[in-house]
């Protein structure tokens, strides 16, 4: 089930709320837990189990790494996590991986994997990197092992996170699943987050998306120069307003239930450099790495090249943790370049200039990237590169190019101001019972032409569904 949906909005979450307020306080995690399932049973059916299965690894495994450390037993505690953490990436490297490897091994002759046509549960990797944090957590001792496997099970099945994140640590929330507080002023702050990414997500990036599409299926010769980058101007938009707005859709619905999860995206277009864009940028994902990645490997308190291999290994494996296909691993590459650029003699040079170079220059790089993300053809992404950049005699601009730039510029230009914190600004800047009155008619305007949207639109792709 996906959040921008007339089901979930009308039918799911209102009944789930109601009953989720009306039973005592003791049976609320029950009820998130069996309304968690089906929520995941609506679209995933019998793959349901794994989350049955994972739920009873981890909260085992989190048990005796307990156990194990109450009696001094360090390398039972630690042969436990190993357990956990091949498990977890056993199952997540089955369903998105082994048809990858397989199709790369055949193409190049070996043939002893075949292509089993596996199916990729929704959300799995999502999923499997905050099981897989919570035994370390335990072991590392940064959170107790949870007792009851209700309130586990509740962790990992939260609906509002399980398909497209952000990614929660255990740590984070551990107490929360517990014991939380739910308040009026929570719920309504919540409804306005989420009410903000729903439109995000269906007033912007479906929008900008159906551009990005239009280019990204036209033939290499019917592109041009202006044309190209006009695509990838709306990819841009569409990645950043998709992926934020659900993850806006998700801290709002944790906050109408009574949890705080960390916010995912700080407005990164904004950002001077790629290090600070990787900042702004898919938060949870790139702590995750560096807490239970890059300082494991030993971060950079180490020799220089050993620093650069553990950097190495970060970006290869954020790259494919995005998708099974080559371009997510040339994708991450891309950036590891363009850091290792910076570390070394660009990020003094950077700071030193004009703050809209720096602009200019993370922008031009990151939309870039997209390109690269999202063309996983390889002969299709080296001509849209090679038109991006005049090569090949193709013309600057043409008739297409001028009437989509005409149709889609109030909507780009809409995305570009949304994509800052002018709007952010300007709404603390007033006063405060104005802004109370703003905040309410905002919300209900948005309520009814987001309302319009999920029941006449047929255009509502679910990027993140690869992951």
């Amino acid at each position: 089930m996906v959040f921008s949906t007339p089901v979930f909005f009308f039918y799911f979450l209102v009944i789930t709320l109601a009953v989720y307020y009306v039973v005592p306080r003791k049976l609320r995690n029950p009820v998130l837990l069996l309304s968690s399932l089906f929520f995941y049973y609506w679209g995933e059916r019998i793959y349901v189990l794994i989350m049955f299965a994972s739920t009873a690894i981890d909260y085992t495994h989190g048990l005796l790494v307990e156990r194990c450390k109450a009696k001094g037993n360090d390398r039972g505690a630690r042969m436990a996590v190993a357990s956990s953490v091949i498990f977890n990436l056993a199952l997540l490297c089955y369903f998105k991986y082994w048809d990858f490897i397989a199709g790369s091994l055949q193409a190049i002759g070996l043939n002893f994997m075949p292509v089993l046509g596996v199916h990729l549960p929704i959300g799995i990797s999502f999923y499997t990197f905050q099981t897989m944090s919570y035994t370390i957590d335990v072991y590392r001792g940064d959170a107790r092992a949870q007792r009851s496997i209700l309130n586990f099970g509740t962790f990992v099945t939260l609906f509002p996170q399980l398909i497209a994140g952000p990614i929660i640590k255990y740590k984070d929330l551990g107490d929360q699943i517990n014991e939380r507080t739910c308040s009026a002023d929570k719920f309504a702050s919540g409804v306005q987050i989420l009410m903000v990414g729903l439109a995000k997500k269906l007033l912007i990036a479906n929008n900008v998306g159906s551009l990005w599409d239009a280019y990204k299926a036209m033939a290499p010769g019917d592109l041009t120069v202006a044309g190209a980058w006009l695509g990838v101007v709306a990819a841009t938009f569409q990645i950043y307003f998709d992926f934020s707005g659900y993850s806006d859709m998700a801290v709002g619905l944790g906050r109408i239930l009574g949890f705080e999860f960390l916010p995912n995206f700080n407005y990164p277009y904004i950002s001077r450099t790629i290090t600070e864009f990787w900042r702004r940028w898919h938060i949870s994902l790139s702590t995750w790495f560096r807490q239970y990645l890059y300082i494991p490997l030993g971060g950079n308190r180490c020799s220089k090249p050993r620093w650069m291999f553990n950097l190495l290994v970060v970006w290869a494996t954020t790259g494919i943790w995005h998708g099974a296909s080559w371009n997510y691993m040339i994708w991450g590459l891309y950036f590891f370049v363009l850091l290792m650029l910076e570390k070394f003699f660009l990020l003094d040079k950077l700071h030193k200039a004009p703050a809209v170079v720096g602009h200019i220059y993370t922008l031009f790089f990151v939309m870039i990237s997209w390109a690269i993300f999202f063309l996983e053809d390889f002969s299709q992404l080296g001509a849209f590169l090679k038109v991006m950049f005049g090569l090949g005699g193709v013309p600057l601009a043409d008739g297409a190019f001028g009437y989509y730039l005409t149709s889609y510029l109030p909507i780009l230009v809409v995305a570009g101001v949304a994509s800052t914190p002018l709007g952010v600004t300007v709404y603390r800047r007033l006063p405060e019972k104005a802004a109370q009155a703003l905040t309410a008619v905002l919300v209900l305007a948005g309520l009814v032409v987001c309302t319009a949207y999920l029941v006449a639109s047929t255009y509502n792709p679910f990027l993140y569904s690869q992951f």
